[in-house]
């Protein structure tokens, strides 16, 4: 007879493991037991446990990440990381602690009910948070110009000329800077403190863009990367946000299991004759969806093909073409007829639903392959 199977629930913390032990046919848990987050305790824990059936293991995405779930697979033992947002839950229970979710993942885990995440492999994950490294210090940089630009609003320096940011900006701030700067020395050192935090920021960003660059030639990233970038508002980097979070793209069975999973689907509330639909739910990959927002936005021009893009699609399979050709044509026709009647930026989010339909269509062609150390 083969051995029974035994769920396990676990719910991690820096500090702790809480265990919830549910045997195949039991109506409750056997047991709960929390323990040191020690992965050679859990081994001996887990390895008596063992003894008397077949192991299935799951716990929540969270901070901790995924060395838990690789040292499981690396013992022998099955193990799913699974999604929060997608946990059922009840509206009545107003407690929650750690017992009582180890519980309520073993439960539902048994039951069929909870949806696993895709897990990368290690040198899938090292380029990935080197993608959103660069994100992060896009947002740093964001930072250093309010401080620059409310700094000099209060000494009453407004720059008129033109747009900030701009060559002739940055002109004037490096003179205010300068040894002929019309600020007295403490207003003069804080500039110069504010605009060096931001040169900083800007030559990491550069270094990163290099890098990130570099990897986007690599042969596992390279055709995923290159076919991205023919479609209209995406460069290397947009590429690269969407490549290294999404990974094997046919993994999602529709176009709009994909919409899903980036948040970019409608809420909705409806019963009976009544259909009430909202905002987007803004689940799932909030980095994806940001890059597709931002992607979104230039398909309120009308259809063309740039230079630049010309020169992104050149060498390109003729299909993935004619697909970024046909989304010009039908996002902007969407964005066209949406921001008549309602804002722009809702004009651009419903494009940028339909732009996901676009990429899952020629991306679910590409078969991905493991990723190389670098």
């Amino acid at each position: 007879m083969s051995a029974p199977m035994i769920y396990l629930g676990l719910d991690v913390h820096k500090d702790s493991i809480t265990l919830a032990v549910l045997p195949e046919g039991t109506p409750a848990p056997t047991r709960v037991d929390r323990l040191p987050n020690d992965l050679p305790k859990l081994r001996r824990y887990l390895t008596r446990l063992a003894r008397d059936g077949t192991l299935r293991i799951c716990y929540e995405a969270s901070g901790a990440g995924f060395v838990l779930y690789r040292a499981l697979r690396g013992w022998g033992y099955h193990c799913d990381v699974i999604a929060p947002s997608l946990i059922p839950t009840k509206p009545g229970v107003q407690r929650k602690h750690d017992k009582y979710d180890a519980v309520q993942l073993a439960r539902l885990y048994r039951a069929g009910e909870l949806t696993p995440v895709r897990v990368p492999s290690e040198a899938d994950e090292r380029i990935r948070d080197l993608v959103r490294c660069r994100e992060t210090i896009q947002r740093e940089l964001l930072k250093s110009r309010h401080y620059l630009l409310k700094f000099l609003a209060r000494r009453g320096f407004i720059f008129r000329a033109g747009k900030h940011w701009t060559l002739a900006h940055l002109t004037w701030l490096r003179e205010l800077a300068g040894p002929a700067s019309p600020l007295i020395d403490e207003d003069l050192e804080v500039l110069r403190e504010y605009l060096a935090l931001f040169d900083y920021k800007l030559g990491r960003r550069q270094a990163l863009d290099q890098r990130i660059a570099e990897l986007a030639q690599t042969p596992t990233l390279q055709t995923p990367v290159q076919w991205l970038q023919c479609f209209r508002g995406f460069q290397v980097q947009g590429a690269m946000v969407l490549q290294t979070e999404l990974g094997d793209w046919r993994c999602f069975d529709s176009a709009r299991a994909l919409m899903a999973y980036v948040g970019l689907i409608p809420r909705e509330d409806s019963t009976g004759d009544r259909e009430r639909k909202g905002s987007i739910t803004k689940a799932g990959n909030a980095h994806c969806r940001h890059v597709l927002i931002q992607a979104a936005w230039s398909y309120h021009h009308p259809p063309k093909i740039s230079a630049a893009l010309k020169a992104r699609q050149r060498g390109q399979p003729a299909t993935v073409l004619s697909h970024a050709w046909k989304a010009q044509h039908r996002l902007h026709k969407v964005y066209r007829h949406l921001a008549y009647r309602k804002q722009p930026r809702i004009a651009v989010v419903a494009v940028a639903r339909e732009l996901v339909g676009f990429l899952w269509a020629v991306m679910r062609h590409h078969e991905p392959a493991s990723v190389a150390r670098t």
